[in-house]
């Protein structure tokens, strides 16, 4: 298991530099930390929960027709599938395609926090190494909806409607990320109102509106229960506890503030619901995962002394390896992680 203890050792290295790298050198070091991160998500060798039922994904792909392809659920991630089988590769290249789109959304979100190490160290156990190898056409919706969230918390709600669309052709479920553009707006608020209504009208005709009673039944009214899902919608709540009650240390931008607010309102709300339907509620939280990096980058704000902004890391450091490691040994999945493989030759 030592390759996910390399790449969680990475972040809280540079997370412990007594100095930061001049901006040119520190943009290719965090090319380098992304490409090698999905090196090691993509190329994989039957390493994950889903890896059995993608397989045989990309092998029907490739007896469809085009026409077929498009028509299929999630048909952005199956037109992947169908192209990189027409280039005459194999699966490891669309899960590197799926990874470098989810460390491309990680690296700019990370980025634009004030401790962007930090940010990484705290994506590292969940958010890259289970659902970025177990997960991956959520992955992918994941990475584009992290570009979304870093465009909205600067003021520009059209391109994160335009992100989230893009991820849910990858997941269908990333739709329901798409209201929070008009609930976090603070100016020309009718107007966003009325742009996100229709997109998400249309998106929902589009890629929702057939499958829509399907989902309902299968994750809802059959309560699949997913095994871990209460700590998992825990483990967003902490995070927007902290950020309720330090709103203004954490997020002293009124713009983002508002739509980390909103955030958190949603990871509280699964706290009740995780009881009713852990599956489905499980698999909206993979979205709110983001409000983990935007808190804990930014708990060193609460404190101007510099020893216990160090102690503050150091515990958030702590904490985060405590996770990986009682996923990584008590977990009833991670033996499908277990031991970590390269791609087969």
């Amino acid at each position: 298991m030592w390759p996910y203890w390399l790449m969680f050792l990475v972040p809280v290295w540079a997370v412990l530099q007594p100095r930061r790298l001049p901006a040119r050198q520190a943009y290719w070091v965090w090319v380098a930390v992304g490409l090698l991160f999905a090196a090691m998500m993509g190329l994989r060798h039957e390493v994950g929960g889903d890896w059995f039922n993608y397989l045989p994904h990309f092998l029907d792909t490739q007896r469809q027709t085009l026409a077929e392809v498009l028509t299929r659920s999630d048909p952005g991630y199956y037109l992947l599938n169908w192209w990189v089988g027409r280039l005459g590769a194999d699966i490891y290249l669309v899960n590197l395609l799926c990874a470098m789109v989810l460390m491309w959304g990680t690296v700019v979100f990370c980025r634009s926090q004030p401790h962007p190490w930090l940010a990484l160290l705290a994506a590292v156990p969940y958010m890259l190494i289970v659902v970025g190898m177990g997960y991956t056409r959520q992955s992918v919706a994941l990475g584009f909806a992290l570009l979304g969230l870093t465009a909205l918390g600067r003021g520009r709600p059209r391109s994160f409607i335009g992100w989230i669309a893009v991820a849910a052709l990858f997941h269908k479920s990333a739709v329901l990320l798409m209201p929070i553009a008009a609930l976090a707006a603070t100016r020309n608020r009718i107007l966003t109102a009325v742009l996100v209504t229709v997109a998400t009208a249309l998106t929902y005709y589009l890629l929702l509106a057939d499958t829509a009673e399907a989902l309902w039944v299968n994750y809802v009214e059959a309560q699949y229960q997913s095994q871990g899902g209460a700590i998992r919608v825990a483990m967003n709540a902490v995070p927007a506890l902290l950020l309720i009650a330090f709103r203004r240390q954490l997020a002293p931008e009124r713009q983002e503030r508002r739509l980390w607010l909103w955030m958190a309102a949603f990871a509280l709300a699964c706290v009740p619901l995780v009881g009713l339907a852990s599956t489905a509620v499980d698999r909206i939280a993979l979205y709110l995962i983001p409000l983990q990096l935007f808190v804990f980058s930014r708990l060193p704000r609460l404190t101007g002394s510099a020893r216990a902004r160090t102690l503050l890391v150091l515990a958030i450091a702590a904490y985060y390896a405590a996770v990986l490691f009682v996923w990584l040994h008590f977990a009833s999945h991670a033996q499908y992680w277990l031991p970590y493989r390269w791609m087969a030759p």
